[in-house]
């Protein structure tokens, strides 16, 4: 599994239309192979920003890099400059690797599959 994210600083007084930019925008992530699910977190309050990331499951790095060079990318990306004066800086990205996956007990009493139970 991998994990990307965006990390993006959001002006104080912009956190509303940044937010209804992920809300209204199609992300055609939906039929990319390997995806798994997409999180927008809002994160704490500085003085002059609050902290968001976008926060994507691939089932690999291989899968998520075939995203970044597909036109599903270059579709979901293509107005993105357009949003800059909400942010302080350019988003920052952080990819990880899960090295242990530790999950809870779906309504079934069912572990998810290849994830050790809790």
């Amino acid at each position: 599994m991998f994990i990307a994210m965006n990390r993006f600083k959001v002006r104080l007084g912009s956190e509303e239309a940044f937010e209804a930019v992920w809300r209204e925008r199609d992300s055609h992530l939906g039929a990319v192979p390997g995806f798994l699910e997409f999180h927008l977190l809002r994160g704490p309050q500085a003085a002059d920003h609050v902290l968001y990331a976008s926060h994507t499951v691939w089932a690999s790095r291989g899968a998520f890099e075939a995203w970044t060079r597909s036109e599903a990318f270059r579709l979901a990306h293509r107005t993105a400059g357009a949003h800059t004066p909400n942010y302080l800086g350019h988003p920052e990205f952080e990819g990880f690797e899960a090295i242990q996956t530790i999950a809870g007990r779906g309504p079934s009493g069912s572990t998810p599959s290849g994830a050790q139970p809790a």
